[in-house]
């Protein structure tokens, strides 16, 4: 293939949003096609190209596992939910401005994914990020609103932290813009700080997730699937290539890194068990599972030397997990509009169980190679974790079904159009079919067969079930206290919105003493009667004649 093909990688999306705005009712159904180069790019990769006359230094190209890996589901993904929302934008009267932002957040999600140089990643991450609010707020009304204006206020300060982590990189690489050049580079505190609060605020790991459990209950059920399983991760993946692989800054800080992910995917689990719509649920089980991947990248900076194994498990915890979670926003699209039958709710179980490590799908491998990675390491004492991390994800799973089952139309509602649903039953059943597609995960799923691991990876989920199946039972509910928790982060949006419509500066106001001037130019007339226009005159144009000739 030629190099000239990420040149369509990158620019499919803008090809297909001109094509759009010239024929709107006949594009839309076709968008899907703009995903088919990021695609076929990514399992037969060419060269790396240089659009120099972008930028100095602008590369855009494959090279790694890692990338290639995450272009392939993230195009995958976006190419299901752009034929999801199709059939989903029947009738919308606001749906060329949706697909407008929809086409410019996947240009953006691809380039980043593409690019080699920071200013590339940039561009990309910055486009995604920006128009990915014309996607929360498409439904309109208070709760949209509200949600995007809080989002756009943390992409902002993400993007003004991220620029100036960028600027201070490039100092201290002494002016190189190539990603690849960074990753020997020692970094400073302050970078390293910048990057990690600006980067963190798109991954949503704990304590920068309060805009997720606001935006996708308010978003549509395919902005939450690429949302939630592509865009959240362009943080990770910033934080991956931004930072060097060696450094004793980030070694230092490992630990706490690793703690922070620990505490996300247990805090995601606790919040999420508390919400009362399906949506919310999984919005919080994302601030969770984003926990394990924060998990992996602090291992690599623990272990610098195991990092191209890190990079491995990277690339195959971030595929499992968008594109399950993928699935189950769209399904959570699909119960709330249609009445689902039982084969429905059986292909919705596979990549929600699949997320907690049910055994033969990708969970189950990928929590095998996340346990021996952190058996393998210093802190082989937080593998329990692991366990408890699945039995909690299962529950939290398990509730946000209940609740797609609770909130679904009577039976009197009609069955879900074949458009919608598959791509939906397509990316159900990427758990079950992806071991099998990708050697590396085969490898590890045929490690998980023995009784004993199969035992191992099971026993969770049949406590997460028992659980489940007890507090059904006894017929406990959320105390309504806990039901109504607090929103910092909303309040706070809405006081600085108030402030900017409404700053606190004092009014200046001139003070003329409009009498005292009256008087005097009542003097100057009468002293001049008649001649008074006449001498102004003179007097002007002996002022202009004199600015003149100086």
């Amino acid at each position: 293939m030629s190099p000239l093909t990420w040149l369509l990688v990158a620019l499919a999306p803008l090809l297909a949003l001109a094509l759009l705005w010239r024929w709107p009712d006949r594009a839309a159904p076709w968008l899907w096609l703009s995903c088919l180069p990021a695609l076929l790019a990514s399992f037969w990769p060419p060269a790396a190209l240089e659009p120099a006359i972008l930028w100095p230094g602008a590369t855009w190209g494959a090279e790694d596992m890692l990338a290639r890996a995450w272009l392939a589901f993230t195009a995958l993904l976006w190419g299901c939910a752009s034929v999801y929302a199709g059939a989903d934008l029947v009738g919308d009267r606001h749906r060329l401005r949706f697909w407008c932002c929809w086409l410019l957040s996947l240009c953006g999600n691809l380039l980043l994914i593409i690019a080699q140089d920071a200013g590339s990643f940039y561009v990309g991450f910055s486009l995604m990020s920006l128009t990915a609010y014309g996607l929360i707020v498409h439904q309109r009304g208070p709760a949209p609103r509200q949600a995007g204006r809080l989002y756009l206020q943390l992409a902002i300060l993400g993007e003004m932290l991220i620029f100036a982590g960028m600027m201070l990189r490039i100092h201290e690489a002494d002016g190189a813009f190539a990603l690849a050049t960074w990753q020997g580079v020692p970094t400073g505190w302050l970078t390293a700080s910048v990057l990690l609060i600006g980067f963190g605020l798109k991954a949503g790991f704990w304590p920068l997730h309060v805009w997720l459990p606001l935006a996708h209950p308010a978003a549509p059920a395919a902005a939450s699937a690429v949302l939630s399983g592509a865009m959240i991760k362009a943080g990770i993946l910033g934080l991956w290539r931004f930072l060097p692989e060696q450094d004793p800054v980030l070694q230092s800080w490992a630990l706490t890194l690793l703690a922070i992910g620990s505490i996300s995917a247990f805090y995601g689990v606790a919040l999420g068990l508390l919400q009362s719509r399906a949506k919310a649920a999984l919005a919080y089980s994302s601030v969770s599972q984003i926990g394990y991947l924060l998990v992996v990248l602090a291992l690599a900076w623990l272990h610098p030397e195991s990092r191209s194994g890190a990079g491995i498990l990277l690339a195959l915890y971030g595929v499992h997990h968008g594109l399950a979670k993928g699935a189950l926003f769209m399904g959570a699209g699909l119960a709330a509009h249609y009445r689902l039958r039982p084969w429905h709710w059986l292909a919705m179980a596979l990549p929600a169980m699949a997320l907690a490590g049910l055994p033969l799908t990708s969970g189950a491998a990928v929590k095998i190679l996340l346990k021996d990675t952190v058996y393998a390491s210093d802190v082989s004492q937080w593998s329990m974790l692991l366990t408890a991390g699945a039995a909690a994800t299962a529950i939290l799973l398990m509730r946000a079904l209940w609740l797609m089952w609770q909130q679904q139309p009577g039976a009197d509602a009609c069955r879900p159009p074949a458009t919608q649903l598959w791509p939906w039953l397509a990316l159900c059943m990427m758990p079950a079919a992806l071991p099998w597609l990708w050697p590396e995960l085969r490898t590890a799923l045929l490690a998980s067969l023995p009784p004993g691991t199969l035992w191992a990876g099971l026993w969770p989920l049949l406590l997460a079930g028992a659980i489940a199946w007890a507090v059904q039972a006894s017929g406990w509910q959320i105390p309504a206290r806990l039901r109504r928790l607090p929103q910092p982060a909303r309040a706070g949006s809405l006081r600085l919105k108030r402030l900017l419509q409404r700053p606190p500066v004092p009014a200046v106001a001139a003070q003329v003493d409009e009498h005292r001037w009256r008087t005097a130019e009542r003097y100057w007339n009468r002293l001049w009667r008649g001649n008074a226009v006449t001498l102004s005159a003179w007097l002007l144009i002996l002022l202009l004649l004199l600015g003149w000739l100086g």
